[in-house]
């Protein structure tokens, strides 16, 4: 079994962190709006595999034509708007836990990115960013000779 340390310094790095977004919600909302709706983020996942960097983003209920992805001096961002059902009139809501309106994600991207084949896929609900590294920047593997 592997002994791992406990750091409580992560978790209250987590806290201050959820409770930085809650105050930026709650001071940049504008009289009479409901803290709900307007700024938030999707959650986000990053990771570097052998061929570049992949991007995963939480976007449930958000239809791909309300979505835009753009990269533009080495800085990626994600935008779109998650829209309110109509459907429901407000005052028959008893409980409203998800976040509606726009958001807006950027992120500054490494220069090894080639910019002309990156892709993004939208697959229930989750928007997965391809940034592949430019060829000349991928590692290169030397055999080394035994004499």
């Amino acid at each position: 079994m592997a002994i791992v340390k406990y750091t409580p310094f992560g978790d209250l790095r987590n806290l201050q962190e959820q409770m930085n977004r809650l105050l930026d919600m709650a001071w940049s909302r504008e009289s009479g709006e409901e803290l709900r709706e307007g700024v938030w983020q999707p959650p986000v996942d990053i990771f570097e595999d052998e061929n570049g960097v992949v991007i995963k983003a939480e976007l449930p209920g958000i239809d791909q034509k309300d979505i835009e992805v753009k990269i533009e001096d080495n800085t990626l961002t994600i935008r779109g708007e998650r829209k309110h059902d109509q459907e429901v009139k407000k005052e028959n809501y008893h409980r409203v836990e998800r976040y509606y309106g726009s958001f807006m994600r950027s992120f500054s991207l490494p220069t090894t990115i080639d910019r002309d084949t990156v892709k993004a896929v939208c697959d229930k609900g989750i928007l997965t960013i391809t940034l592949p590294r430019r060829e000349e920047t991928k590692p290169k593997q030397i055999n080394v000779e035994v004499k």
